[in-house]
């Protein structure tokens, strides 16, 4: 046998002590994710889901800035951002930036996307963000002016969910099911209820990512995920139930944890139609005949928050501290009942339920049921895929009389959220003219009490005139495999980017 001389053994032990072999060297770093609902759209104009489709696209496409996990802002294209009067704000760019096909990504290409948003022609999901931009300029390649009707406090928050297409590329091609980006990754497979293969991209300019490929798997079942993360074949999952992270920590195959989202969950109703509309003591009853601390308890293990009778969470600038937690109260509810003229027995609601994306959504519709039904409310539970249920709640619009329901906004401003209540917005369901009197003078002023003030009326508003049955502020629940660390977040962003190898 040849023997191999001192120096070569001294050099191969010390690549092996370092991992640096060529086969190492090679061998890809790979990171899979496990979504509960479908991706139903690469076209970051037409969604508003960032659990799923946005949190994909943010792997493809580059914002203006960009949430990071401590919840603040950061620059992403742009560099620097600031308002210049109460209706005009000023934003310079990176110089250089290019799409994956060579395109610029500079200041006339911001400006085609704001204007494909904002052309009612094209109908774009996001258009009602951008309701209050009057004007798009380019200053020069790299700063771009946005003048607004009104003052838009929120405006820099918005646009870190506003993503940037190429648009020669976007004119000749459909955006919904391809993609061409300015980000560190690039599309390499979409299959639609299945999964999104990504792969770092060679052009990428900033810092390396650090995972080559990234693929993100549809398994909407929490129990399939829970498998899939044990087998080894994914390495992060979210909506685990908290009966199974026990059984998840002792496994010495992965670990799970929990973090307060600012998500909040509640059962909405239909105040367009009967019986809901014009019957606040029936939607007040609703609300006392539920025990939400003894719902919780039971089917999350205590983890989570009881809403204050509303809908913000205290991560939201204009929370109302002065709020409290409706109080369960049966006989107050059978009285309220009785008020709005109905009798034990007589009324059966439907109750939609969206299924995949909510933490034991089921489980939880059904404990409210059967409280309501010990007042004598009787319900018809309907469940539906999730993309289905989102078609026929906005594109329709025909919700059913109530559904389970969770929002949240990612500018952790009062006005987002609230505006989905407000008169007017596909997703009310509801038009209250002294509600959406506050949101709009709200949006008048750039003065911070001021806007506290406001959002303090508007919020104790919603709480007397009950559009919705206040429940949870719902948890993020997770497992990640020993193979890596996530740095959890409570505002639904799943990015690999917060994903770091072990």
């Amino acid at each position: 046998m040849r023997s191999i001389p001192f120096a070569r053994r001294a050099a191969l032990a010390a690549l092996l002590a370092t991992g640096l072999t060529g086969q190492a060297l090679a061998q890809p770093r790979n990171l899979t994710i496990a979504l509960s609902t479908n991706v139903n759209t690469l076209d970051p104009h037409n969604t508003t889901t960032i659990g799923t489709d946005l949190s994909v696209i943010s792997h493809i496409h580059l914002a203006l800035l960009v949430r990071g996990p401590d919840m603040k802002l950061q620059p992403q294209l742009a560099t620097a951002w600031r308002a210049v009067d109460d209706t005009t704000w000023r934003f310079t760019l990176r110089s250089g930036v290019t799409f994956s096909n060579g395109e610029a990504l500079d200041a006339e290409a911001v400006k085609w996307n704001f204007e494909r948003v904002m052309n009612p022609a094209n109908n774009a999901r996001v258009r009602p963000w951008f309701a209050l931009v009057s004007e798009v300029s380019v200053i020069s390649p790299t700063e771009i002016e946005v003048k607004t009707r009104s003052p838009y406090p929120a405006l820099a928050d918005q646009l870190s969910t506003f993503f940037l297409l190429p648009p020669r590329w976007t004119q000749s091609n459909n955006p919904a099911n391809a993609a061409v980006g300015a980000g560190p990754y690039e599309l390499r497979q979409f299959t639609s209820g299945d999964r999104a293969v990504l792969q770092a991209r060679a052009g990428w300019t900033g810092d390396r990512p650090a995972f080559d490929n990234v693929t993100f798997r549809v398994i909407p079942e929490a129990g399939a995920r829970i498998a899939a993360l044990m087998a080894g074949e994914v390495d992060l999952i979210t909506g685990v139930p908290p009966s199974e992270m026990r059984r998840i920590d002792q496994s010495g195959r992965a670990r799970s944890g929990h973090v307060d989202s600012i998500r909040s969950v509640f059962v909405k109703y239909n105040l367009l139609t009967p019986p809901f509309r014009d019957s606040r003591p029936l939607r007040q009853a609703l609300n006392a005949a539920v025990d939400r601390e003894a719902i919780r308890d039971a089917i999350w293990n205590g983890i989570g928050s009881v809403s204050t009778c509303q809908v913000l969470t205290p991560a939201y600038f204009g929370y109302n501290e002065s709020l409290r937690a409706p109080g369960y109260d049966p006989a107050r509810a059978r009285r309220l009942l009785q008020e709005a003229g109905v009798r034990p027995g007589q009324l059966t609601i439907e109750f939609e339920v969206p299924v995949g994306p909510y933490l034991l959504a089921q489980e939880i519709t059904q404990a409210v049921a059967a409280q309501l039904e010990e007042v004598g409310v009787r319900t018809r539970i309907v469940e539906m895929e999730f993309g289905a249920w989102m078609n026929k709640y906005l594109r329709a619009p025909t919700m059913g009389q109530m559904a389970y329901l969770s929002q949240a906004w990612p500018t952790l401003d009062a006005d987002g959220l609230l505006a989905l209540f407000e008169s007017g917005s596909p997703y009310a369901y509801w038009n209250d003219e002294p509600f959406t009197a506050l949101l709009r003078q709200a949006r008048q002023t750039t003065d911070a009490a001021r806007r506290r003030t406001l959002y303090a009326q508007a919020t104790q508003r919603m709480c007397e005139e009950a559009p919705v049955l206040f429940l949870f502020t719902q948890p993020v629940t997770y497992a990640t495999s020993n193979r890596v660390t996530w740095q959890a977040r409570g505002d639904d962003w799943v990015r690999a980017g917060d994903i770091a190898p072990r």
